[in-house]
């Protein structure tokens, strides 16, 4: 096995090649092993090995010892509500790699109550034991079961929006092929919602594009779809249904952070005074809105198991990331782009207003989205462009963030993917671009 298919928030491997059956089977018996489990959910995504990988996850929990409850074609925000929700589950995992290529797969884990598993909060010492052969094989093997948590999830969604304030709405839903469509509609049951799909058949080759809605090349569908259809809106999830991007009615593409600031603010009127946290990658206008609706602003390091666990710590009521993860501590501290979703939709219908007149109150800064680049050394690279600006405020909180008056930019080593990755804003388009196409060159050079 290849130890470094532990990753710091998950488990993720190329299939065949580094994960497949055999390793499935024994990274499920060093799950039970590690946290003593005794009943653990298993969910799945679309992808093409996902069905493969399930059965050789199961093979190992059962082999440990441990009950599995099968939950099928799930979202992993469904998970997190699974072992929270219901009281005999203990642990849980979810097959998918997310938005990665078509031949990625892996595992998301979590305890009871949606404790997340990190690296350093038990994965790497399921690696370990795997490493090390010290796996063990009970007695007497678990059983496994069926189960169907569609309409308690849903309900539990539902229950934490006004449904009675929601007007009809027309929404196209872009799925890049993952399970995005198939959950949304089932989140939509009853409500006066409806749903134009796009890509929105499951399919693990992914043939349309890849299903991740933070490269905007992969929106540009969704954008005129939604145009034509004149959609008072479109979303786009990436493969396992956990993260949502938005386009308004005009096909304009609504950043994460405008997003974040907008239900930070809905958050705010819901409970005053509550503590709302922010990667260190979402804009300036997120902290403004949170002090100028009387909350408290803390800012978290990038990842789920991070900010979960910052959030419990600081009883935080909402979370935004500028990936488009969206975490509430009504639904168990957990991220949901399904019920991110549901809140748009309820701020939408109770503004009267079109999304796009929405957003303009916090689209007030340039930002450049996401840039990925790799290189060979991103320590090095770091460390380099933080010598460039070391007459900026800097933060090594995670990565490198660089401030002036006028812009700034935060770049980090991607935790799943060999990259840096790059965002810039400023307070207007010419420096934004000015300083991104600066930074950019400073990265590419000597690569």
């Amino acid at each position: 096995m290849d130890p470094k298919i532990f990753k710091s928030y998950d488990v993720r491997g190329v299939y065949p090649k580094t994960m497949n059956e055999e390793i499935a089977e024994k990274i499920g018996m060093a799950f039970v092993n590690n946290f003593k489990l005794k009943k653990v959910a298993i969910g799945r995504d679309g992808r093409i090995s996902s069905p493969q990988l399930e059965k050789a996850i199961i093979l190992g929990i059962n082999k440990a010892g441990a009950d599995v409850i099968k939950l099928g074609i799930i979202s992993t925000d469904m998970l997190y509500f699974a072992s929270a929700y219901y009281d005999d589950i203990d642990g849980g995992a979810n097959i998918t790699a997310s938005h990665n290529p078509k031949d990625d797969n892996g595992f998301k884990f979590i305890l009871k109550d949606a404790v997340a598993v990190s690296g350093e909060k038990g994965g790497y010492a399921m690696r370990d034991l795997i490493q090390e052969n010290k796996l063990v094989e009970a007695s007497k093997r678990g059983k496994e079961e069926d189960r169907d948590i569609y309409q308690d999830y849903t309900k539990k969604l539902q229950s934490l929006i006004d449904v009675a304030k929601l007007k009809p709405l027309k929404v196209v839903v872009d799925a890049g092929n993952g399970v995005g469509c198939f959950i949304f509609e089932k989140v939509i049951s009853g409500l006066p919602i409806k749903m134009i799909p796009l890509y929105g058949d499951i399919d693990g080759n992914f043939p349309n594009h890849q299903a991740s809605p933070i490269e905007e090349k992969n929106l540009v569908d969704l954008q005129k779809k939604v145009v034509e259809e004149k959609a008072d809106l479109g979303m786009a999830f990436d493969g396992d249904g956990d993260r949502v991007y938005l386009v308004d009615e005009k096909g304009a593409i609504i950043s994460a952070t405008v997003m974040t600031a907008m239900i930070a603010k809905r958050m705010l009127n819901k409970k005053p005074g509550a503590r709302i946290l922010y990667n260190v990658n979402v804009g300036w206008i997120v902290p403004e809105i949170i002090k100028k609706n009387g909350g408290i602003p803390s800012i978290t390091p990038v990842g789920h198991s991070l900010i979960k666990a910052q959030m419990r710590k600081e009883d935080g009521y909402f979370a935004g990331e500028h990936s488009g993860h969206y975490y509430f501590k009504d639904l168990y501290y957990a991220d949901s782009g399904m019920l991110a979703s549901l809140i748009m939709l309820e701020l939408i219908s109770e503004e009267e207003k079109t999304l796009s007149e929405i957003a303009k109150e916090y689209d007030v800064y340039s930002l450049s989205g996401e840039i990925n680049s790799e290189v060979a050394d991103p320590k090095a690279k770091i460390a380099e462009i933080k010598e460039k600006y070391s007459d900026a405020k800097i933060s090594e909180m995670d990565g490198l963030a660089v401030e002036y008056p006028d812009w700034r930019f935060v770049l980090r080593p991607s935790n799943t993917e060999p990259l840096l990755r790059l965002n810039l804003e400023a307070k207007s388009k010419e420096l934004m671009e000015q300083k991104r196409d600066e930074v950019v060159a400073l990265i590419e050079k000597n690569k």
